[in-house]
């Protein structure tokens, strides 16, 4: 162990003229055994103490971790160097996480965390990996789209313009036998007009023909082709075709089909291989009166992109910001952004929020095409980033409003999905943004009915992937995200939260699900495709990909509330391991309150007694200490060390050395920067909020060297007599 063996007489002559010599503090008089009190025998008041104690770090000789914010860490040089000077590894909070890495397509980009790394490998700290797989903070729009439905558009609107036909032009067709085509007002279907094609001399298909215009079309895309047609008589004919690879199909197993006089309806599938196709009718085979319904003639691209009614008029922002507005905010917070700023065309949305508040306070709002339709259910989809980490939601106008689950923003595009069923009174969407200060930036925006992205014209046919076939692509997607990351770090990284709080806090022995909840944008449970084994997945992946000696841990929170969550924790470690998946360490996260301090003290021991039974490595992966409040008392603060340093001497008592990976603290200060998302109004930690140590700060301290570092310091002592 470390400890204090010299100190700066300078600070220590200052220390006692600015506090602890103060007449009016203490009246010291005579002891007639020893004679006067000399000043160098005064006691050190307690905020002169902790100023004088040593880093954290040298008083354990355990992993001291901390919970950072990677960009304050990056951009803020006080909160910088409390992390260099009292730790030995850090653990980042959101970056490092599925879906802060993870974009819309699946790649991984690891650029920022890089930069983060050098920067803290320059500090003399390491990185542990948190997390690989988690429920939450995931890109869960992009593993949802992995798993969505195929759409199938069919039929969509026809391609094919018969404006020619019906107003009996026959502008850009072709006709053979021209005096054979004529138009009949009431021959159609249903008393449409129709198509006349008479052949009175039996001959070639092409002698009665009519050929369309060349249709635009693209290569390699399907198209169905379909028409309702009778005939006077038995009759036969056939379709032709130009830019198709086949232009003379057969049908029903022959090179013609037959006609009578019943309406009979005839589709052909064929693909382009040329940017323009062109349609045929040929019937001049057999003589005869054939009728063909010119509004049933439909050539239908089968790989088209589904039309998306959009309910925003102005979501791509090419041409400007028309069609939004400031409700709140300062008056030029909001504007266009061109060029790289923009994910996709000319333009993007930019609002910048001048400072922390509440969500209305930076407001901007876009009417709703219409009035949406009760009980219908809607999807609010976009891309967003913003120049740092931040905050914002969306919400409704109009009636009773909605409101998205606030959610976390970083200078990575990422794709926002808010999904909610209509009241029957909105009017229009707002985008939140006054919770952090920062410039946010909006692009692709989409409000649509669910189900109503298809085509006019017809409905879409929807095929659900089968159990089985979700499993094998979100397996996958695990197997992609952890290789990818435990591959690209393997040189820096060596210790892992593989698995993050997997256990179901009503039901501790159980595995959480999403199944019967609403989700958050973020939310992505794997457990409901890949089963109970996807931790086994995990571990074994991570092991693959990784270093041998990595130490990889399985985490979960409450255990010290909840001791059954805690032994459904281990017998599911236990379940893991018996599947050839081997787990290093158990972490627990321990985010404690001094509301419960009493329960707090009856099971801390009784948890740390059942994880060491365990043989693992244990660790406090996420210490903090709630109090209640961002004004504590000096009693509360007492409060607070004293937990602080229970804890820690707990841990020591209970668990063995050999056993002990390390404490973790969560998050450095009080400041409310790190506590945006994560207990705002609060004092958790062990420097307040200007970077000042706390009494926490020696509760720690004393913990971590087992006894009162300062318990006999005197000015005497300090100055060295």
């Amino acid at each position: 162990m470390k400890y204090i063996k010299s100190l700066i007489p300078a600070l220590l002559l200052s220390l006692c003229f600015l506090a602890s010599c103060d007449d009016d503090k203490m009246d010291w008089g005579k002891d007639p055994s020893h004679g006067e009190v000399a000043a160098s025998d005064l006691p050190l008041e307690l905020k002169e103490k902790i100023a004088l104690y040593k880093a954290l770090n040298t008083y354990t000789e355990f992993v001291l971790g901390v919970g950072i914010d990677m960009t304050l860490y990056m951009n803020d040089e006080t909160y910088r160097n409390v992390v260099n000077e009292n730790f030995d590894e850090v653990a980042v909070g959101y970056h490092m996480k599925h879906g802060a890495m993870v974009g819309a397509t699946g790649a991984v980009n690891f650029s920022s965390v890089d930069q983060f790394i050098a920067k803290l490998k320059e500090a003399g700290l390491t990185v542990y990996g948190h997390t690989l797989v988690w429920h939450q903070n995931q890109n869960a729009s992009y593993l949802n789209s992995l798993i969505a439905p195929q759409v199938i558009p069919s039929p969509g609107a026809t391609i094919l313009n018969v404006g020619a036909l019906l107003d009996k032009s026959f502008s850009g067709w072709s006709r053979n036998n021209a005096g054979g085509i004529t138009v009949v007002d009431n021959g159609g279907l249903n008393g449409e007009p129709a198509l006349r094609l008479e052949t009175t001399t039996a001959g070639n298909e092409w002698d009665t023909q009519l050929m369309s215009p060349a249709i635009p079309a693209v290569i390699g895309h399907a198209y169905e082709i379909s028409f309702w047609i009778k005939s006077e008589s038995a009759g036969q004919g056939r379709m032709s075709f130009s830019g198709m690879d086949n232009n003379y199909p057969w049908i029903n197993g022959g090179a013609l089909f037959s006609t009578n006089g019943t309406w009979t309806k005839f589709t052909y599938n064929q693909a382009a291989i040329d940017n323009t196709i062109k349609v045929a009718f040929d019937l001049g085979k057999i003589t005869g009166v054939y009728y063909v319904d010119i509004n049933s003639i439909n050539v239908i691209d089968l790989d088209a992109e589904p039309v998306v009614v959009n309910l925003i008029t102005n979501g791509t922002f090419n041409d400007g910001v028309t069609g939004w507005s400031k409700w709140n905010g300062a008056t030029d917070c909001m504007t266009q952004a061109t060029g790289s700023d923009a994910y996709h065309g000319n333009g993007a949305l930019q609002v910048r929020n001048d400072a922390n508040g509440n969500e209305w306070d930076t407001q901007i709002h876009a009417d709703f095409t219409s009035t949406l339709t009760l009980d219908k259910d809607y999807r609010v989809s976009f891309m967003l980033r913003s120049d740092a980490a931040g905050s914002m939601r969306c919400s409704t106008s109009g009636g009773t409003a909605h409101y998205q689950s606030t959610i976390t923003t970083s200078a990575t595009w990422t794709e926002v999905v808010w999904e909610f069923t209509s009241n029957g009174t909105e009017t229009g969407l707002n985008l939140d943004l006054g919770k952090v200060i920062g410039t946010y930036y909006f692009d692709d925006m989409v409000v649509q009915e669910l189900g109503a992205t298809t085509a006019p014209g017809g409905s879409a046919v929807t095929i659900e992937k089968t159990p089985e076939e979700k499993a094998e692509l979100i397996g996958t997607a695990l197997e992609n995200w952890i290789s990818q990351m435990v591959t690209h770090y393997k040189g820096d990284v060596h210790a892992w939260d593989v698995v993050n709080e997997p256990m179901d806090d009503g039901k501790p022995s159980s595995l959480k699900t999403g199944e019967g909840k609403t989700t958050a944008s973020d939310e992505f449970y794997w457990q409901d495709y890949l089963g109970k084994d996807y931790a086994v997945t995990a571990f074994k992946l991570a092991r693959q990909y990784g270093n041998a000696n990595d130490k990889l841990f399985i985490n979960d929170y409450n255990l010290e509330t909840n001791l059954a969550k805690c032994d459904g924790l281990i017998a599911y470690a236990q379940y893991i391991e018996s599947k050839g998946a081997q787990i290093d360490g158990i972490g627990t996260q321990m985010h404690l309150s001094l509301s419960n301090a009493e329960t707090l003290h009856n099971n801390i021991p009784q948890m740390f007694q059942k994880l060491a039974a365990t043989g693992k490595l244990i660790k406090i992966s996420e210490l903090d200490i709630k109090i209640g409040t961002a004004s504590p008392t000096t009693e509360q603060y007492a409060e607070q060390a004293a937990l602080y340093q229970f804890v820690v001497d707990a841990y020591k008592q209970y668990i063995p050395a050999a056993q002990r990976y390390g404490i973790t603290v969560w998050c450095v200060s009080d400041n409310a920067q790190e506590h945006t998302n994560w207990i705002p109004d609060d004092a958790p930690c062990i420097w307040n909020k200007n970077y000042e140590r706390k009494h926490a700060y020696k509760g720690f301290a004393d913990g971590l060297y087992g006894e009162d570092v300062s318990a006999n310091w005197t000015y005497g002592d300090m100055m060295g007599k």
